[in-house]
Order: C-alpha cells, then sequence, then structure tokens
C-alpha cells in the first residue's frame, strides 16, 4: 500500500541540508512515498535522497524517473542502475518514464520488464502521458502492469480531468499528482478562489494548503506528491488526511476553480 500523500523532490539540490532533514521527518510522519528523478539535479537530489533514506530503505516506497533521451533498451536499464547506485539501494520500487519521447516505447517497456525480472525494480509507470499515450502504453504492456501516470494536477489546473484523469481510472492506473499546489501560484485571500479556501479551512481547523489536497484526494485513484524542505510545511501536508470535504465545499471548489475547456495532450511545467 502507497500512502495518499508522498514526498515530491524536485529542486531540493537548492537547500539540501533542509532538505534531508525535510525527507526524514516526512518518513516519522508517514510519508514513505518518495519521488525523484535522474533528471533533478543532474543526479544532485537521487544523492540527496540516498542520504535522507540511508538506514531506513524498508520504510520508503522509492520512485525514480529515467530521461526519454536515455529510454532505449539498453539505455534505461544503463540509466536504472545510475540512478539506483546514487540512491545507494538495489531496487526502485517503481520506475518511470519521465515523459513520452522519441525511443520505441515498446523498447522501454521491454527494459522495465528485464528490470523487473532482475529485481532492479518491483513496478513501472508513466509520466506526463495524456490519455492515447496512456491507452498505448497499456496495450503493449499489458492491463494490471502500468503502475502510475503521473501528471501537474491542482486547483488552478484541472485539465486532466476531462480525459486523462478518467482513462487512468479505466486501467486501474494510479493517477500521481505532481506541483499540487501550482508551482508557486497558490491563491491567496486576494482572490476568490483563496477567501473561500480560507473559509473551508477555517470550518475544518485547516490549512488552505491542506484543504487544496484534500480536494485533490476527493478521487480515490488520485495520489499526491508535494515538495517540502521545510518540517513544517513536512507536517501540514501529513495533516492534510484527517479531514474530509463536505460534498457542498467540493462542490463549490469545482465552481470557483472550473476545469476550462478540454485541451490536447496534457499540462506540463
Amino acid at each position: 500500500m502507497v500512502p495518499a500523500i508522498g514526498q515530491g523532490t524536485w529542486h531540493m539540490e537548492n537547500d539540501r541540508a533542509n532538505s534531508v532533514r525535510a525527507l526524514q521527518h516526512g518518513l516519522d510522519r508517514g510519508l514513505r512515498h518518495i519521488d525523484t528523478a535522474e533528471m533533478y539535479g543532474d543526479g544532485a537530489v537521487e544523492r540527496l535522497v540516498g542520504e535522507a533514506i540511508a538506514g531506513r530503505r524498508g520504510e520508503v516506497f522509492l520512485v525514480s524517473k529515467v530521461l526519454p533521451h536515455n529510454a532505449s533498451r539498453k539505455g534505461t536499464v544503463r540509466a536504472c542502475e545510475g540512478s539506483l547506485q546514487r540512491l545507494g539501494t538495489d531496487y526502485l520500487d517503481c520506475y518511470l518514464l519521465h515523459w513520452p519521447g522519441s525511443h520505441p516505447l515498446g523498447e522501454t517497456i521491454e527494459a522495465f520488464e528485464f528490470l523487473v525480472d532482475s529485481g532492479k525494480i518491483r513496478s513501472y509507470g508513466v509520466s506526463n502521458f495524456d490519455e492515447h499515450e496512456l491507452a498505448a502504453a497499456v496495450a503493449l504492456a499489458g492491463e494490471g502492469r502500468i503502475a502510475c501516470n503521473q501528471l501537474l494536477y491542482h486547483l488552478q489546473e484541472r485539465a486532466i480531468e476531462h480525459a486523462a484523469l478518467p482513462c487512468c481510472g479505466d486501467h486501474g492506473v494510479a493517477m500521481v499528482a505532481y506541483s499540487p499546489f501550482g508551482s508557486g501560484e497558490f491563491p491567496d485571500v486576494s482572490q476568490p478562489g483563496g477567501r473561500l479556501l480560507a473559509e473551508i479551512a477555517a470550518n475544518h481547523g485547516a490549512s488552505t494548503r491542506q484543504v487544496a489536497l484534500s480536494f485533490l484526494l476527493r478521487q480515490p485513484e488520485v495520489l499526491v506528491i508535494p515538495k517540502a524542505s521545510r518540517i513544517e510545511h513536512v507536517d501540514d501536508n501529513a495533516e492534510a488526511c484527517t479531514f474530509s470535504l463536505s460534498t457542498e465545499e467540493a462542490a463549490q471548489l469545482e465552481a470557483v476553480f472550473p476545469m476550462g475547456p478540454r485541451r490536447g495532450g496534457v499540462p506540463v511545467l
């Protein structure tokens, strides 16, 4: 079982010492799902994560990602071995293709299956795949083989609810929401959405960011991986599962933060 709230690590290399402490505190709070990638800090973040989980590997559901230009059959295996070395572990719980690339997807999936058979990864998935790309991946790998699809998803970016998120549900694929607070553009009380968040937060004795996470988690196939490089932010994230939004509150948020028109592809940072 993977907890609904995990820990993202993008740009954590910018504050290494605090980030290591925050990740370790997150493990103490039960945020066992840690997501990273070979791209983050050109490997520096994987090394940071390796330091944070040293001696605690068994507590962690550890995820990393291969860059598309490395995702040939042989390149995927090499990239995985490099990630394992930087992370100081001999296996990943899940390994993702970071976004669709030019190498044939069948080659990448063949490499993933080889890595599963060799014990270097326990499952695999994709990231930034729209509904058509995900359906193609499932067709190649087989139903039940794609563990997750990692997508940009937050209150002000709900486009995936049109098709990409339902496609995940149709195929039994977990959807992992990255940047669930909007990457520096979280609503404040000067905006209608920020005022509604504050009102709902007051009703629950919660923070506005906890309300935002609760809104995303109203759908059972969704997991979230907010980044927190400060212990107080880790605590705030960890406590977002202590309450649920009412049907009325969720409807109010849906109205103030509408999905908008359906667009081609999926949103990315």
